[in-house]
């Protein structure tokens, strides 16, 4: 019966507990073409990412698509940790100050 009672008790405290803030959309854009597209977006808890892509090689075997774009987040460390990227037929290449760099061969 004890262990019933602090259940309750536990249970009723964590649905209490206040939730954390949603997140309003500060900024929203897009722009979607047959051969290319772009978006932005940014919202209130400091996430934010925009990206463009276009086509490269139309018609031809070779087709493929090149995106270069960055996101940010915050953590939940409080820190802001930002990519930019680059993604081609070479595969994703991010850069950011907090990711590991390889050393030169």
């Amino acid at each position: 019966m004890k262990f019933l009672i602090v259940f309750v008790a536990l249970f009723a405290v964590a649905l209490a507990a206040p939730a954390a803030p949603e997140a309003q959309i500060l900024r929203s854009e897009s722009d979607v073409g047959p051969e290319s597209f772009k978006y932005d977006w940014e919202t209130s808890d400091g996430q934010a990412a925009q990206a463009a892509g276009q086509l490269k090689n139309i018609g031809s075997e070779n087709e493929a698509i090149s995106v270069t774009g960055s996101y940010r987040f915050v953590a939940d460390d409080g820190v802001t940790y930002e990519v930019q990227y680059i993604a081609d037929e070479n595969g994703f290449q991010p850069q950011g100050a907090h990711l590991p760099v390889a050393p030169l061969a």
